[in-house]
């Protein structure tokens, strides 16, 4: 693993921690799905993979480094604004600074195509807007479509911010938006318990060190609330994935998407969290490199809305 320090373009003199992977020396997958690539990755284009929000980049190097194993390119991963050794989060934050922040990591990498989670699948959509993005897969993408996920905002989280209360905090935001799977039904007390107890291991720290990044990107989300037509200028090959335990508006803004927008697909992976790209096994990894590669024994089925209610589907098997 290499890491790297890349400034941005901002005017603070803002800079990200980047950590690049190259691929071991295994087959890649091609287009023909059977062409061992270059095993060392050397020439060849990056791909970038942009993490959620409460966590650093640390947690999506296994899964980066499997799609760069299947793919035989090199792959990597930054710590976004307010965390890790990356700049702070400006006064002015917003989409624009994070769509500018991937960009400066296309550049400085060398990279075509991105692979973006939770609150980085928005920053991803909003990028390809007006990036030369080769080819994206984004999963359960925090994306707001006339107002979708304005109910999923507790105005709660803001003011426990602001008075100090991390643990009110935490609580409503898991509570808000639905992610932790079955824990995020518990009551608020009981969240505000598990805060607490969380809190004493690594992973349970750290969330609450980025709870402030947190408010700010769902601010984000929220101003950059958006129409069906507005993401039309896409024109890269997109694969939305949302899981199939995941909240059901990730896969419903998914197919509205793919619905309304030529360039993209939607897929349901059966079985899988919202966390789904943090927890281990392959699968998620495999059909993201194939669908990078255009691997032809996974095909693209458009199924119009108006024929079938969940729009575009990409089949997940041969």
């Amino acid at each position: 693993m290499e890491i790297r320090t890349i400034r941005t373009d901002d005017d603070g003199g803002g800079h990200l921690e980047v950590h690049s992977f190259s691929p071991a020396a295994v087959p890649a997958l091609h287009a023909g799905g059977e062409t061992p690539g270059d095993p060392g990755g050397a020439g060849q284009p990056g791909v970038v993979v942009i993490h959620g929000t409460l966590v650093t980049d640390a947690l999506y190097r296994p899964f980066a480094m499997k799609i760069g194993r299947l793919l035989g390119r090199p792959v990597h991963t930054y710590n976004r604004r307010g965390r890790g050794g990356s700049s702070g989060q400006p006064a002015d934050y917003s989409a624009a600074t994070e769509v500018s922040d991937l960009a400066t990591i296309i550049r400085a990498t060398g990279s075509t195509d991105v692979v973006a989670h939770s609150y980085g699948g928005f920053v991803a959509l909003q990028a390809a807007r007006t990036e030369p993005i080769r080819r994206l897969v984004t999963y359960d993408a925090a994306v707001s479509l006339s107002g979708s996920l304005s109910r999923r905002w507790r105005p709660e989280l803001e003011y426990s911010m602001a008075a100090g209360q991390l643990d009110h905090a935490w609580a409503h935001l898991v509570q808000g938006l639905e992610t932790a799977g079955p824990v995020s039904k518990l009551p608020l007390g009981a969240l505000r318990m598990l805060s607490i107890l969380s809190a004493r291991t690594r992973l349970g720290a750290e969330m609450r060190q980025l709870l402030p990044t947190a408010v700010a990107e769902m601010r984000a989300v929220l101003n950059a609330d958006a129409a069906l037509e507005d993401f039309t200028g896409i024109t890269a090959p997109t694969l939305m994935l949302s899981g199939g335990w995941s909240p059901s508006y990730f896969a419903e803004t998914g197919r509205q998407l793919a619905a309304a927008v030529p360039a993209i697909d939607f897929a349901l992976v059966p079985g899988q969290l919202h966390e789904g790209p943090l927890r281990p096994g392959h699968r998620l990894a495999l059909t993201t490199a194939r669908f990078l590669a255009n691997d032809v024994n996974l095909r693209l089925r458009r199924i119009r809305a108006a024929r079938h209610p969940l729009g575009n589907r990409f089949r997940m098997g041969p």
